[in-house]
């Protein structure tokens, strides 16, 4: 049994250190991690970053990478030598420059890995062979779908596996680590009628040239003459993928009255690894936003949908983005449902956890960052004279993440230039405002009853 442990440094940063008897030894990792677990006397793990000679004096592999290293080689002896490589230290996996590790289970002699390829799920099973490469082992997943890890068992190479997609409620599977298969257990009921729908993928051009991914579920015969409402849905940051979903609420409320939803694998994410996330940190920032409406004007040309008719919902850091996206472009929607976001991002870090997620925004209190902050902030971009969409914000009173006075003042300063808005505030449910089922449906009828006068009426 190897006990390894974190401690962290920030929002994404950390040093690693293995108890090893009475003692600990820091690993020779980088700051940015993610560690699996343990196979065989190797750690399994992937750098966020480039790692390399720097750190082990060999080796090493790119960010993004799954890798398999003797623990004993990634510390000093008691005595204070180095151990040198293993033959079976290896890039277990590289992604193409469209994929990127989903989730990964470590078993006793195989490793179970759910893989991102252009934003649908894949899984594979990869297994040592001594000093030669590993093998690997796909499993058959149908396209447009997420692929999730659940539980596992060592001893009997067993994981659950579920899937969904949008028009594909979540069914939980049992996957065979040893036989390479695929045992469906259980799925979920649909709730809406998705026989007249599809769901297709395309790519929008960003500003820099960029090769933007966007799901469009849709029904079967519209036609491409811009009359289409429109729901485009971005996040964009944190290194968080948006997979596949199944959105119940969507399919009842949006997609069976003819409705189309379209959701965009934007930078920050991480749709694409670590670096699609970082392409877009600090003051890289205005790389998401170019993005986001890079898939609108995209929707926009292929006859989709128009200005009139699409609307954009995001929530907490989707907040940033669908804020910035109304003061940015307002020429390109006529709706923006702006959950529990951050609005005055020259003040995030003094309200409760704010001052944690400088890693990825930037730190607002030196002046050069400060002044790129300055220059996307929706709350200090705001302008009297421009034409807006009236744009519904909601937040939570109780949410102890993202604070709701960022709502509250952009709602403020909307009606004091004299922009039509709607605002409400909930008073239970925390950040996620799911906590009670009666008053999360709530929730998602005010959304779509906005969404519908704006632009479906």
């Amino acid at each position: 049994v190897a006990v390894i442990i974190t401690r962290p440094l920030d929002t994404f940063r950390s040093e690693t250190w293995r108890l090893l008897g009475d003692r600990t030894y820091k690993l020779r990792l980088p700051e940015r991690v993610s560690i699996y677990g343990v196979l065989d006397g190797m750690l399994v793990f992937t750098p966020e970053e480039v790692f390399g000679r720097e750190l082990l004096g060999y080796g090493g592999g790119p960010a993004g990478a799954l890798m398999a290293m003797a623990l004993d080689s990634l510390h000093d002896r008691p005595d204070g030598s180095r151990s040198g490589p293993r033959h079976q230290d290896t890039q277990v996996f590289v992604p193409s420059p469209r994929q990127a590790i989903a989730d990964v289970r470590v078993l006793s002699d195989r490793i179970v890995v759910a893989i991102n390829d252009n934003v649908s799920g894949r899984l594979s099973i990869f297994a040592p062979r001594g000093e030669f490469p590993w093998t690997v082992q796909s499993v058959a997943v149908p396209d447009n779908l997420a692929v999730g890890l659940g539980d596992s068992s060592k001893s009997r190479g067993e994981v659950f596996v579920s899937t969904q997609g949008f028009l594909v409620p979540p069914t939980l599977s049992l996957a065979d680590a040893g036989a390479a298969t695929l045992i469906t257990l259980k799925s979920a009921p649909a709730k809406f009628d998705a026989s007249r729908d599809v769901t297709e993928q395309y790519e929008a051009t960003s500003t820099d040239g960029t090769k933007i991914p966007y799901f469009i579920t849709r029904p079967r015969d519209m036609k491409l003459d811009g009359s289409n409402p429109t729901i485009m849905l971005g996040y964009g940051g944190f290194q968080v993928s948006l997979n596949p979903a199944y959105k119940p609420e969507m399919g009842k409320l949006w997609l069976e009255r003819g409705g189309v939803f379209v959701q965009a694998n934007i930078r920050g994410g991480g749709e694409f690894g670590p670096d699609w996330h970082q392409a877009a940190l600090d003051g890289n920032r205005q790389k998401a936003f170019d993005d986001f409406a890079a898939v609108a004007r995209d929707l926009e040309q292929r006859g989709v949908t128009s200005p009139r008719r699409l609307g954009i919902y995001g929530r907490s850091n989707g907040g940033v983005l669908t804020s910035v996206s109304i003061t940015q472009h307002p020429e390109l929607f006529n709706a923006a449902v702006i959950e529990s976001p951050l609005v005055d991002m020259l003040r995030y870090h003094e309200l409760p956890a704010g001052a944690s997620w400088i890693g990825e925004y930037g730190d607002p209190r030196i002046p050069e960052e400060a002044a790129w902050i300055a220059r996307y902030s929706a709350y200090q971009q705001l302008r009297p004279d421009v034409a807006y969409p009236r744009v519904y914000l909601t937040t939570n009173t109780r949410d102890d993440r993202v604070h709701p006075g960022h709502a509250r003042k952009f709602a403020a300063r909307l009606g004091d230039q004299g922009h039509d808005h709607l605002y409400y505030e909930d008073t239970a449910g925390g950040h996620s405002n799911d906590a009670d089922p009666v008053a999360n449906a709530r929730r998602w009828a005010r959304h779509y009853v906005y969404l519908s006068q704006q632009l479906m009426d």
